[in-house]
């Protein structure tokens, strides 16, 4: 069972600042079709969790320098969304400040969490900080499109409507508190094969457009995420036909709808806060079915 006390998303330490940077479900996910610039439309909505990744920011010598640890891998240098965002941010800024970064990643790449998106977002608003940059938040967010689809929503939050390619946000007003059980194969699935492997429907898509559409209205966050709606499943198992597979394992032990994040790997079930016991329960006995890992998680209050 996760602490029912929230971590803070900003700790002061003696030669810096640590920044958390929360992982994401998609609550829904769907495709209104394909653009003229050869990306897809999409509307969804994303909740963070309390499951983050870490980064330390500190004072360094000229330059960015970038340490990656923890139990999941991450690119190093320039390939990692934190040092570009690190350079993004000093270039808006019109500065050179020396900083050493080190980032924990704690949430495994490919999973459809928004672990690189997320903590490119941490870095931007950490350095933002922790250097006083004076960076407005229309700053922040331009930089933050230019780095991804997904890191402008992990800007704000806890939970918004996402459009365009996902990077135009919209907060949704109040709450919607819930404990899921993430289930998290040791499988990495590419979000442009998923993408590339998409075959539109446009009956569908209206069909869910409207549905969710009314639960959003209605500010019934809790029905939309019942709907368990991601148009980029079937592509997602038509590219890896071993997580459809999990996908039913986990369907035939009864624990209720299993949805899937993003474009994979993760899948989900969601209970609503009252029920998170029985989430933990059922860790144990999909751990013991599947052998993958599983984590219980709570929607993240920041």
């Amino acid at each position: 069972m996760t602490c029912n006390r929230p971590n803070p998303q900003f700790e002061p330490q003696a030669e810096g600042l640590l920044v958390r940077a929360p992982a994401k479900l998609n609550l829904s996910l769907l495709i209104a079709g394909k653009r003229p610039d050869g990306f897809h439309e999409i509307e969804t909505v994303m909740a963070k969790i309390d499951w983050y990744d870490e980064l330390r920011i500190q004072p360094g010598p000229p330059g960015i320098d970038l340490i990656c640890n923890g139990p999941h891998w991450a690119p190093g240098g320039q390939d990692n969304l934190v040092y570009r965002a690190a350079a993004e941010a000093f270039r808006a800024a019109g500065r050179s400040d020396g900083v050493r970064l080190t980032l924990t990643k704690n949430v495994p790449a490919g999973s459809g969490l928004g672990g690189a998106s997320s903590d490119a977002a941490a870095a931007l608003i950490g350095l933002n900080r922790q250097f006083d940059l004076r960076l407005s938040m229309r700053q922040l967010a331009e930089v933050a499109a230019r780095l991804g689809s997904d890191v402008a929503f992990f800007l704000g939050g806890p939970l918004a409507f996402c459009t365009g390619r996902g990077e135009k946000t919209k907060p949704l007003p109040g709450r919607f508190d819930f404990t899921a059980m993430l289930v998290l194969p040791d499988i990495n699935v590419s979000t442009a094969e998923v993408y590339a492997h998409y075959a539109h429907d446009a009956k569908e898509y209206e069909r869910l457009h409207r549905l969710a559409g009314n639960h959003l209205a209605n500010g019934r966050i809790d029905l939309l995420s019942e709907m368990c709606a991601n148009m980029l499943e079937t592509s997602c198992y038509r590219v890896c036909a071993e997580l459809g597979r999990l996908k039913n394992a986990v369907e035939s032990l009864g624990l209720g709808p299993v949805c899937l994040s993003g474009s994979g790997s993760t899948l989900y079930i969601v209970a609503r806060d009252s029920d998170s016991r029985s989430l933990d329960l059922a860790r144990d006995r999909v751990t013991g079915e599947t052998a993958c890992r599983c984590v219980v998680v709570r929607n993240n209050p920041w």
